[in-house]
């Protein structure tokens, strides 16, 4: 059975003070560019992974990640996928949150119940285990795409949810062997 080596990479350090001082609420929060340290990291990232001899590069779709991936494919000349599985953590299903305050408060709550709903008690945030399941559908369709290590640009907590890591610094990455089910 094939395994592909898989670097989930957490995008660069995101602008949010651009968002919330325009007061973009929802989805609309998620277009927050990189700031130039993010820019940064994608560059060293870049430089970090450049031997490793990576054929495809997947991101998700939110601004900050594919600026990000936009920066190490162009420096490894690699085009880019994008992949809406291999999105952020939804802080509340009806795309009401207001700002980066809203999302940290969920993400309280989150981390209060362990990244799981409550026996019989839906919250309005995606549960870990919703995250990992979309996850590993979408690197299960970009692994049978290729025969090198691929580079996935995603969110610390798609990292979390596929891997365990919780530390996942912005520009980091994390190694992941994908093996598909037979």
């Amino acid at each position: 059975m094939p395994v592909t080596q898989i670097y989930l990479v957490r995008h660069g350090e995101p602008d949010y003070a651009r968002i919330d001082g325009q007061g973009l609420r929802g989805a609309a929060a998620d277009s927050a560019p990189l700031t130039p340290d993010g820019v940064r990291q994608a560059e060293e990232l870049a430089d970090l992974l450049g031997g490793i001899g990576a054929t495809y590069l997947v991101s998700s779709p939110f601004t900050r990640a594919l600026q990000f991936a936009a920066i190490v494919g162009h420096r490894l000349a690699l085009g880019v996928r994008v992949d809406h599985d291999l999105r952020d953590w939804l802080p509340d299903h009806s795309g009401s949150w207001r700002g980066h305050a809203d999302v940290l408060a969920a993400k309280a709550e989150f981390e209060a119940y362990g990244g799981e709903w409550p026996d019989g008690i839906r919250r309005p945030w995606e549960p870990l285990s919703k995250v990992r399941e979309r996850a590993e559908t979408a690197l299960a369709r970009h692994a049978a795409g290729t025969d090198g290590p691929v580079l996935a640009v995603t969110h610390a907590t798609v990292i979390r949810a596929l891997t365990g890591e919780t530390g996942t610094a912005h520009g980091a990455h994390e190694y992941y062997r994908y093996a598909p089910a037979v």
